[in-house]
């Protein structure tokens, strides 16, 4: 998630290392014209091109070297080169939806990110569990020692089209500031037990520091996603919610409830005591560029037990993370950054053995994560690495900071400084979060789509402006509603509610 942050759950990595080199494909078409699955491995594979698609928050100029050191392994353990292909967050949805709607080749590609549903609705992604069943053994057994869940939990009509990747399956909700800030000003961390604590907080930094804004959006809101995870379960796309991750099972429209309304109030608040940017409507920049640039004292975002850490290494600076709101696990947390294979690949199996690699092969996850040893990390010790003298995460041609994204953290290297009890505190941390009563609950679109398409207009018209508090929620709030009646969203949540009745009903 973006999640996400630079975390690991316990566990034995080297009972997973379950190879894909043994394991064949002849690739001949079935009635259908999808590739089919051979009937016994062949060990004489022939060499193909993978290509791998995943976001990234900015390019890494040092792209192709690590993919070159990524090739010696791939050609080695399943014959193919690997094509890997990076898309900046921020042109992700336009860019992915137009290869997954059109022709080009790819093999592997990021699915979630709050579209996983809408994206298995129009085919784009293959089955996967005939394909996991023979060539992705590696990736099954080391989701099975966490929790069968964790592969259940994407299927949808009990079938699967996406893998989660190994990261923290449940988050807390706070706000993340600089420690050099909170210092300089004595601010005391302690006394924050609300939003309604922050105000005299960005009130000493607009005061004291007038070229730094007090607080920035995490994506595009200040307090809407992800914050509000912590408020709700959002089953999906979030177009029908589930408030307090219960609510008696009851969907309503978040926009309508009285806990919107009061968010809306707050950030509008913050927005005309100028602790907010003026353009935070219309500005892409991301809030990391802007923590680097020390142009931002905080956000407010979804958390770990470890982000506090891996943010503080990505933006360059200490931060110091405040919890407004407990740790929580549902649906979405598993699906929202998954592997799938689109309809388009031209050799599934293969894809299915490279993404095996990817929860099973050291140093291939470690390429993808930290670049190339002596170049872009030292290791302190065999499983702790570094910068090297003179690079960091400013200036480093490689540190994409997504070890929560490429398969299987379990064998991602520590970074210097990280807690080496991680793996403990990660255990109990996911063990002890709120469950979601709709956990496990995948919802299919299909129904609604048009009125879905339809409501998702109407939320890029409104949704951006009300959660920056660029406009009065008095006066555009009763619009957006109106709007999104019109749009058919109480259809959408009928839909939603009968489908999670019937998924409650089979999992008394």
């Amino acid at each position: 998630m973006k999640s996400a942050a630079i975390l690991l759950i316990s566990v034995m990595a080297t009972s997973t290392l379950v190879t894909a080199c043994s394991s064949g494909s002849s690739n001949q078409p079935n009635a259908s014209g999808a590739p089919g699955l051979s009937g016994s491995a062949k060990p004489d594979l022939k060499p193909v091109e993978l290509t791998m698609v995943f976001p990234v928050d900015s390019e890494q100029k040092d792209l192709k070297a690590v993919q070159e050191k990524i090739n010696k392994i791939t050609q080695e353990k399943i014959n193919a080169t690997v094509k890997l292909v990076q898309i900046t967050k921020g042109a992700w949805a336009q860019q992915t939806t137009l290869m997954l709607s059109g022709n080009e080749k790819m093999d592997l590609i990021v699915s979630g990110r709050g579209t996983y549903e809408q994206q298995v609705a129009k085919g784009n992604y293959l089955e996967l569990d005939d394909y996991i069943a023979k060539y992705g053994q590696g990736v099954q057994k080391v989701l099975d020692d966490l929790d069968p869940a964790y592969l259940k939990a994407p299927r949808i009509n009990g079938k699967t089209y996406g893998i989660t990747s190994i990261r923290d399956f449940a988050n807390d909700f706070g706000i993340s500031m600089r420690k050099d800030l909170v210092d300089k000003y004595k601010i005391d961390t302690k006394a924050i037990r609300s939003l309604d604590d922050l105000d005299a907080v960005f009130k000493v930094i607009k005061e004291n520091e007038p070229d730094v804004i007090p607080v920035t959006k995490f994506a595009n809101s200040i307090l809407g996603s992800p914050f509000v995870g912590g408020m709700l379960d959002p089953l999906g796309d979030g177009l029908g919610v589930l408030p307090a991750h219960d609510n008696g099972m009851k969907v309503v429209n978040w926009v309508e409830t009285p806990e919107y309304a009061k968010l809306l109030d707050t950030t509008r608040g913050w927005y005309l005591a100028g602790y907010v940017a003026k353009d935070a409507a219309t500005s892409n920049e991301i809030w990391q560029n802007l923590m680097k640039a020390g142009k931002v004292f905080s956000t407010l975002h979804h958390m770990s037990p470890f982000s506090e850490a891996a943010n503080s290494l990505t933006v360059g600076k200490d931060l110091v993370e405040v919890r407004l709101l407990p740790a929580v696990a549902t649906t979405t947390n598993i699906t929202s950054y998954m592997w799938s294979i689109p309809r388009n690949a031209q050799n599934p199996e293969r894809s299915m053995m490279l993404l095996n690699l990817m929860y099973t092969d050291k140093d291939f996850i470690n390429l993808l994560d930290w670049g190339i040893e002596g170049q872009h990390y030292v290791k302190k010790s065999d499983n702790v690495i570094d910068f090297p003298q003179g690079v960091n995460a400013s200036n480093s041609g490689y540190y994409p900071s997504e070890n929560w994204l490429f398969g299987n953290m379990f064998l991602s290297y520590l970074f210097n400084g990280e807690n080496p009890d991680r793996n403990k505190k990660l255990t109990e941390f996911i063990k002890n979060s709120k469950k979601s009563k709709a956990l496990g609950f995948i919802y299919n679109p299909e129904p609604v789509k048009t009125e879905i398409a339809a409501l998702k207009n109407v939320t890029n018209q409104y949704a951006l402006a009300l959660e920056t508090g660029t406009v009065d929620p008095a006066k555009v709030l009763p619009e957006y509603i109106k709007q999104m009646k019109a749009a058919g969203v109480d259809k959408v949540i009928a839909e939603k509610q009968k489908q999670l009745d019937a998924w409650a009903a089979a999992n008394k």
